[in-house]
């Protein structure tokens, strides 16, 4: 009984923390829009999306890898300084992408005061992975709950203070220390055997252990933004910001398809441990019905009356980008199913080859993103999000259907 309510506990905070901490930077890019004006609001798009992209560095073989650890011999301790390692790598990796790129001071300090605030996020992940281990995924829902909504209050209210995006990227630095120390830190140590030594050798090990699982979501960050670097190339800065905007709709496919696919992982196991190919293939038909029906409906809907809301809340008159908004909605879905096969080929082991097809991927995507966006503006960004998320979406149905023959072939 006692294990039920804890599920529960467990299972309702960790919707609550993850769903708002991924939606709060829609808060930020709305507040920085109205209050900023729209070239300040394209210098945070890019800088965000740089910043969520060097985030996978941070976090590199992921909580996941953490919580199941396939290898016992790795202690907390030595997680914890890994993540160290990683999470200040963000900062310095950051400041060398914007010398590359020959930022001014000001696109800089923005660059390097938001992947500071997600390096803050990435080592939070690991103490989270303690957590989760004990059993106390409470504890992380309820940390991401609380932090996404205090930064977002006081990122409000200091810009409307000082109409400063540094001062306001500076504010919720602050919020994210403050809970890290006084409660991440407070409640994962309870956990933690402080007197265990650690050995370097077993903190360089995740770095080849996780290699191949941190290539895929760094490649996979990237393909997501190709477009963004692509119009940080050729176009202005209002541009990233509309860019933006009408991007935002698709993370919530993506958000609704992972609390779709995740409580089914542990079926895609025992389907494939029974070699049950119909089923597996039966379950995978579902989901991908569920997404395709939830995007068919966003669809309709984005095209009805999308740019009509976005423009009310971002106050921005976004009538001619209807279609816009219509083909991102339609490309979302399509690689939202394609992650529903992805995560399929991770259940049987399939990570390598899935590093293989993202390089493909991301190679694809850096020249039709800027070959497209170069020839025609931000019609040209839009088209080439579409292909991108296409080549993705008929490369896995291809090949995770080729792959799960073979293997059940072979088990006969």
């Amino acid at each position: 009984m006692e294990k039920d309510i804890q599920f529960r506990k467990n299972f309702i905070w960790n919707i609550l923390g993850t769903g708002f901490n991924a939606f709060n930077s829609l808060f930020f890019m709305i507040t920085v829009t109205r209050i900023n004006g729209v070239d300040n609001a394209g210098i945070f798009t890019i800088a965000y999306a740089t910043a969520c992209i060097i985030f996978v560095i941070g976090t590199y073989a992921g909580r996941v890898y953490q919580v199941t650890e396939p290898d016992k011999s790795i202690t907390d301790k030595e997680y914890i300084i890994n993540r160290l390692i990683t999470a200040g790598g963000m900062n310095v990796l950051v400041i060398l992408f914007c010398l590359f790129r020959e930022y001014d001071i000001y696109k800089t300090i923005v660059f390097i005061l938001l992947t500071l605030y997600k390096s803050l996020e990435a080592f939070s992940d690991v103490l989270y992975g303690v957590l989760q281990k004990n059993e106390k995924l409470e504890f992380v829902g309820k940390s991401l709950f609380f932090k996404a909504l205090v930064a977002v209050l006081v990122f409000v209210v200091v810009d409307i203070i000082t109409n400063s995006m540094i001062i306001s990227a500076v504010s919720i630095n602050l919020v994210w220390i403050i809970f890290l120390v006084a409660y991440d830190f407070k409640k994962a140590k309870e956990f933690i055997d402080l007197k265990l030594k650690v050995n370097m050798k077993n903190v360089a090990k995740i770095f080849k252990l996780g290699f191949s699982t941190f290539g895929i979501a760094f490649l996979g960050m990237y393909i997501i933004n190709a477009p963004k670097y692509a119009i940080d190339n050729y176009l202005a800065n209002n541009y990233q910001t509309i860019f933006g905007i009408i991007v935002m709709p698709a993370t919530v496919i993506g958000l609704v398809a992972q609390f779709l696919i995740h409580p089914f992982l542990t079926k895609i196991v025992h389907f494939y441990e029974a070699r049950d190919l119909k089923a597996l293939k039966k379950m995978i038909l579902n989901l991908i019905l569920a997404i395709s029906a939830f995007g068919i409906i966003s669809a309709v809907l984005a095209y009805l009356i999308g740019t009509w809301i976005l423009g009310i809340i971002y106050g921005i008159d976004l009538s001619s980008y209807k279609l816009g908004l219509l083909i991102i909605i339609i490309a979302s879905t399509l690689y939202t199913i394609g992650t529903i096969y992805s995560n399929v080929l991770t259940t049987v082991r399939e990570t390598l080859s899935q590093f293989v097809i993202y390089i493909i991927i991301a190679v694809f995507a850096l020249i039709v993103s800027n070959v497209l966006t170069k020839t025609w503006n931000l019609d040209g960004a839009i088209w080439s999000y579409l292909c991108i998320m296409s080549s993705q979406f008929f490369i896995y149905t291809l090949y995770t259907n080729i792959k799960l023959k073979n293997i059940f072939n072979k088990a006969r």
